[in-house]
């Protein structure tokens, strides 16, 4: 011994050793079981979705299965997702085509010009739109914009993806804007400070240095909002409709994945039939689409991020 003094071990010996040693344990379980609880969740998830969507493809081939053919419910059943896929994917780029500009355009105020008593302001007034429920904007989609926009474009439908592509769009502003205004914050002032030295504007500033420094972020604010759009439900339930017919016309009525599983979970289709597996092989697929997603922007973020 060098006469140094364990003060650990001093604890571990005296008489409240022991229990100290139990409590460590029994914390440790739990804190294990909680993190435990995504995990098992998830693989719960996949296991029910392949495990039924299996039951479904040993009726219906793949060929079929992506045909262009959606008559899950006619004398002669046909299970064509593709007219699913154009929906969801046309909702989904008018969603973000209204999404990107606006909320990056948001996020560069908000994060480079805005005074930080207004930017304090701005942005939880802005989050409150996350906060709103999504049938909520779907009512608003078919009972505000729809009518709006029936007065500018005569030939538009009462149901119609293009109202619900515009609302989703703004349901996805506060991501974008929230992420995007992040990740230009993370940018350290140096950057700002060294080109506003060299005689460049805040414009400049902004567009040259700070965007670029944070495209990782940004895009991954992209692609995140896509996956958001894509498995939005209420909003294309109430104002896109359940038109099964494969059409590219944004301005007619398109079914989206999720309105269709929303749709057949309702009682259409009894259970056992082929009807109701596919909700499990169009709800593989969209898990599918979501996690594309979701890896890509990891990816995105990964591979572009900048160590100051």
């Amino acid at each position: 011994m060098d006469g140094r003094i364990n003060i650990r071990e001093l604890i571990m010996k005296s008489a409240g050793g022991a229990l100290h040693r139990r409590a460590d344990r029994i914390v440790s379980v739990f804190l294990l079981l909680a993190a435990s609880i995504s995990i098992i969740t998830s693989i719960g998830i996949v296991l029910t979705l392949v495990t039924d969507a299996a039951h479904f493809f040993s009726e219906v081939s793949l060929r079929d299965f992506f045909g262009k053919n959606l008559a899950p419910l006619g004398s002669n059943p046909s299970f064509g997702v593709l007219p699913l896929i154009v929906g969801t994917l046309a909702s989904s780029l008018l969603a973000m085509i209204v999404a990107v500009p606006v909320g990056l355009t948001a996020a560069i105020y908000m994060s480079e010009f805005a005074p930080a008593g207004l930017r304090n302001t701005l942005k939880p007034m802005m989050e409150v739109l996350a906060g709103i429920p999504t049938i909520v904007y779907g009512f608003f989609a078919y009972s505000f914009v729809t009518p709006m926009l029936m007065k500018m474009l005569p030939g538009l439908e009462a149901k119609n993806v293009l109202s619900a592509g515009l609302v989703m769009g703004v349901m996805i502003i506060p991501m974008v804007a929230s992420l995007s205004e992040d990740a230009m914050n993370a940018v350290p002032t140096a950057l700002r400070e060294g080109a506003l030295a060299l005689g460049s504007t805040k414009l400049e500033v902004t567009l040259k240095v700070v965007v670029p420094a944070a495209i990782s972020g940004i895009i991954a604010s992209f692609i995140l909002g896509i996956s958001r759009a894509v498995g939005e439900t209420m909003i294309v339930v109430i104002a896109s409709g359940s038109s099964k017919k494969l059409t590219f016309d944004i301005m007619q009525s398109m079914q989206t994945m999720t309105s269709y599983i929303v749709e057949f979970t309702g009682g259409d289709a009894g259970s056992g039939t082929t009807g109701y597996y596919s909700l499990y092989a169009v709800g593989l697929l969209l898990f599918i689409f979501t996690l594309i997603m979701n890896l890509i922007a990891q990816y995105i973020s990964k591979k572009y991020r900048e160590a100051y």
